[in-house]
């Protein structure tokens, strides 16, 4: 997810310098602009170090994690460091209007970390709480970092909106496809161990999908598959049904819609590396 994060924010500098009336001026404009990255990625990173402590993993990416090698309290501390040093390249930058949208991503982050350690009885809400997680935990800061950047290269809202809702799309669908991969790749191909979710006690897309069909998952999913044999289970109730397909196709929807967004500026090669990107998001198997 690292050069995932990087890219978009570098597209999106060339994409909205394109629209009619936004051309970049300086270059002191582009580099805040490329800063936008750095501080999207030191945030991003700090939210894995914490999350791994949070959910007590000992791989990320085929490596071990920070609280595996040095401890929780150093973790925690090494997350906090990296947040910090986000913070200050972002007051560097020196413009209050992106400050403010990029610190709505640190608060989205701890809501959506909140969010995930909840649950809904009622199934007809719980979509809608793993969309409204989704978007916290991961789409906000790709849209708000698209955002950013398109701030400080146009002064159109229009276009700030256009960037805002194409980063929201791909993040979440960006997502949608991670939790299919729970269920579709091997541990060495995710890096991590599969079916990682479940052992959490989560209840993500294709999860929700099949309790459609299996009622029966119900109850797993209100005791976070607590009880000897739940992870199994519903992994198997997850395969026989079309939960990973469903996610997928919401996924393919959320990426249709990132397109139409940017579809909207001028045609470009920075437009045309977007709309590439979010057909990887799509067709990636890690």
């Amino acid at each position: 997810m690292s050069r995932f994060h990087k890219m978009i924010a570098e597209k999106v500098i060339g994409g909205v310098s394109v629209k009619k009336h936004c051309f970049l001026l300086t270059r002191d404009v582009q580099a805040s602009q490329r800063s936008i990255a750095l501080i999207a990625e030191m945030i991003h990173t700090a939210s894995l170090v914490h999350d791994d402590v949070i959910d007590d993993a000992s791989s990320r990416r085929g490596k071990h994690t920070v609280n595996k090698i040095w401890g929780e309290k150093k973790a925690v501390l090494a997350g906090d460091l990296i947040l910090s040093a986000a913070s200050i390249a972002l007051a560097r930058i020196g413009n209050t209007a992106v400050i403010s949208i990029l610190t709505q991503v640190i608060e989205d982050l701890v809501r959506g970390e909140f969010l995930q350690l909840g649950s809904k009885e009622n199934e007809n809400e719980r979509f809608a709480h793993y969309l409204e997680k989704t978007f916290k935990k991961t789409a906000s800061l790709i849209a708000n970092s698209c955002k950013a950047v398109s701030v400080l290269g146009c002064p159109d809202p229009v276009v700030h909106e256009i960037a805002y809702q194409y980063g929201k799309n791909v993040g979440i669908a960006f997502q949608l496809i991670d939790d299919v991969l729970d269920f579709t790749s091997c541990s060495d191909q995710m890096g991590k161990p599969t079916s990682a979710d479940l052992k959490l006690g989560l209840a993500t897309g294709p999860v929700l999908f099949a309790c459609q069909q299996f009622p029966e998952m119900n109850a797993m999913i209100m005791r976070r598959f607590r009880l000897p044999g739940d992870v199994d289970r519903a992994r198997q109730y997850v395969l026989q049904s079309d939960g990973v397909q469903q996610t997928t196709y919401l996924a393919q929807r959320y990426c249709h819609e990132a397109v139409r967004e940017i579809s909207k500026l001028r045609p470009s090669p920075e437009r045309d590396a977007l709309i590439q990107l979010s057909e990887i998001v799509l067709t990636r198997d890690k």
